[in-house]
């Protein structure tokens, strides 16, 4: 029989036979139960060590394999009884640190610091690890179905690159403010950014700036979103979040905006509100439109001139509508004369 030396699954608390994700589930415990920022029983440094190793075994297909068919001693080179079947020029030697395993296991970050304040993290010692994490939704290249594989001394065999799951940070959003003239007739805006990229090494940071186009079409609505794929902060450890621009529109001293429409609200008297009156309203490129009412004003009344909005996003060679809203000024205060000559004239109701 073999000797199996290290029992790998025992350390890490599973059955031979474990999927993937119960061995990823069993270290996850394991590893937060033991370290030794949270541990401080004598022997915790050692028994994170141990479970380091096995789960550097198990998760990996081909020493997994090794392992589970000659033990340890034939995993690590050592001769087999009678002579027969064993892994040949294979040899296998736990050299990575435990630590950086972790590290990589979580993605960098420090489960401790982050949600149980402290480097001591304060857990309870039985407590099922797994509940907090996945409530507070750490996704990324520790917490769920990475594909990973730890450089070992491996003999003839070479070594094998470690590998991590990289997940895109959030897209970093601006507001990008345009006037209502420059949604008339579109531009370009060059917004300079400032931002982290890698070195050639892959490892080093440098702060360099860049300038980024933004290309504002006719007639684009408020809330309308550009966006620079990959533009942002570059670390080993992520992707490059995008840059995303959302239109605003800046106000208008003279405009306000409904869509595609454009709304100007013109000021008239009591007197043009009940007699008739001719306003001349302004637009968008600086001509002025003649807007007539022969009828009586009422508050709130409008008049629509066509095709002096806005341009339609989607048909940009059609505008939207001039809206001229009347706002009727009433007369702080009348003569004796003048309102007896209402009174004859209006009538009660």
């Amino acid at each position: 029989m073999v000797n199996m030396g290290k029992d790998y699954y025992e350390i890490l608390g599973i059955k031979k036979g474990a999927s993937e994700d119960e061995i990823k589930k069993a270290y996850r415990k394991q590893a937060l139960r033991y370290h030794p920022d949270k541990n401080k029983s004598p022997g915790a440094e050692e028994k994170f060590k141990e479970i380091a190793e096995a789960y550097d075994v198990l998760s990996d297909p081909k020493k997994k394999d090794i392992y589970d068919r000659y033990g340890e001693e034939g995993l690590k080179g050592g001769g087999l009884p009678g002579g027969g079947g064993g892994p040949g020029t294979f040899s296998y030697t736990f050299q990575g640190d435990p630590h950086a395993i972790f590290a990589e296991f979580f993605g960098g970050r420090n489960p401790f610091e982050q949600f149980f304040g402290g480097r001591n993290g304060g857990m309870d010692e039985d407590m099922d690890t797994d509940d907090p994490f996945s409530r507070f939704g750490m996704g990324g290249s520790g917490m769920g179905g990475f594909p990973r594989s730890f450089s070992s001394g491996m003999g003839g065999m070479g070594s094998q690159s470690s590998v991590v799951k990289k997940q895109q940070d959030p897209p970093v959003v601006h507001d990008l403010r345009v006037t209502l003239e420059e949604v008339l007739s579109g531009c370009t805006k060059k917004m300079k950014i400032s931002r982290k990229r890698l070195n050639p090494d892959r490892r080093t940071i440098r702060t360099e700036e860049k300038i980024l186009e933004v290309q504002i079409k006719k007639g684009w609505k408020e809330g309308t979103k550009i966006t620079f794929p990959k533009e942002g902060d570059e670390t080993p450890t992520n992707i490059p979040a995008d840059i995303v621009f959302v239109l605003k529109d800046k106000p208008h001293p003279v405009f306000k905006r409904d869509g595609s429409d454009i709304i100007y609200t013109s000021k008239i008297s009591l007197r043009d509100a009940l007699c008739g009156c001719t306003v001349n309203a302004p637009t968008l490129d600086g001509r002025t439109v003649t807007v007539s009412s022969t009828d009586i004003v009422q508050p709130g009344m409008k008049r629509r001139v066509s095709g002096e909005g806005l341009p339609y996003p989607k048909r940009p060679d059609r505008r939207g509508d001039l809206i001229v809203e009347f706002e009727v000024k009433f007369p702080e205060r009348l003569s004796q004369s003048a309102r007896d000559t209402i009174a004859q004239v209006l009538p009660r109701s």
